[in-house]
């Protein structure tokens, strides 16, 4: 099933047919510990892509929310949730202006067999790309009544599914946060050559 791009639904808020997630270390987004999650949320403004070769997840959904940079520009973006996951071959590149040119910072982990493992993982994402497994999905349910302790606005459009294996992927996101965090393996380099994930 290949993963496609954000979709409008009811009251202009943006969902997404079949959103999967990542992990990123770099940039965490605050206030959805306790469960329900604010439609709108605030963000740096910066992005960061990420890449893996396999995720596997236990108890997902997704839902959609903006997010506001701090000159007040809106942002739709797909709120994804996962309850446990594990991620082989994560790699994550955040790119950034400065006076010496771009810089980029790359963090590589998960690799030779051990993934990455997160638990209450959350992503609010505007792109990806790769192909999907849900066993026992349900789309057009409510967003307050999703699988994952995180839900969304009752009422809103939301998909959710007991498990998801997705393999070989890439997204662009703007926030993550996760209950715990394991980075196995993991390495961080500092680049102004343009390389990065995709090299």
């Amino acid at each position: 099933m290949k993963i496609k791009d954000i979709v409008k639904s009811r009251g202009g808020r943006a969902a997404v047919v079949a959103i999967p997630v990542g992990i990123v270390s770099a940039v965490l987004m605050g206030g959805v510990a306790q469960g329900a999650v604010p439609v709108s949320f605030s963000v740096s403004g910066t992005s960061f892509t990420m890449a893996g070769s396999q995720l596997l997840g236990e108890q997902f959904s997704q839902y959609g929310g903006y997010a506001k940079l701090e000159d007040g520009t809106e942002i739709p973006v797909a709120i994804a949730n996962i309850g446990d996951a594990k991620i082989a071959d994560l790699c994550q590149e955040i790119v950034t202006d400065t006076p010496l040119g771009k810089v980029g910072m790359v963090i590589t982990a998960g690799k030779g067999g051990n993934p990455v493992t997160a638990t209450n993982l959350q992503i609010g994402m505007t792109n990806l790309a790769g192909d999907a497994v849900f066993s026992n999905v349900r789309i057009g349910t409510d967003a307050g009544q999703v699988v994952t302790s995180a839900k969304g606005s009752g009422g809103d459009f939301a998909m959710d599914s007991d498990a998801i294996t997705l393999t070989d992927f890439s997204q662009v996101a703007y926030t993550t946060t996760a209950g715990t965090l394991a980075l196995t393996g993991m390495e961080l380099k500092v680049v102004t050559d343009g390389s990065g994930c995709g090299e």
